[in-house]
């Protein structure tokens, strides 16, 4: 059930991409898929049984893998740096444009 409800989380941030014409919410819809797909990660890599790689009192813990928690933080970040280049880019064509309408902008920069 967990799993459907991050699918629809990544469906609706992929359909907000295609479908929204106003830069922002573009950028906010790729913020909600890539935060769907690393829950996606996490509900998947999260199995009953597994202890985090620390000292512990049990005789022979199966320890979790710490690669896949790192390759996702290092995703989050990448996510966040990403998002920030891209509204940089959008507070720039801003000052150019009265709109952020990605038709209207494509209209105004087109050579006729």
């Amino acid at each position: 059930m967990l799993e459907a409800f991050v699918l629809a989380t990544i469906l609706c941030g992929f359909l907000g991409i295609i479908f929204k014409k106003n830069l922002v919410m573009k950028i906010v819809s790729m913020d909600v898929m890539s935060t769907g797909v690393i829950a996606y990660y996490v509900t998947i890599a999260s199995r009953n049984g597994l202890f985090s790689p620390i000292i512990s009192t049990t005789s022979s813990p199966t320890y979790a893998d710490p690669v896949p928690q790192a390759v996702i933080l290092t995703g989050i970040v990448i996510g966040f740096s990403i998002q920030a280049l891209m509204l940089v880019g959008v507070m720039k064509l801003a000052r150019d444009n009265p709109t952020l309408e990605s038709n209207e902008i494509e209209k105004n920069n087109t050579p006729s």
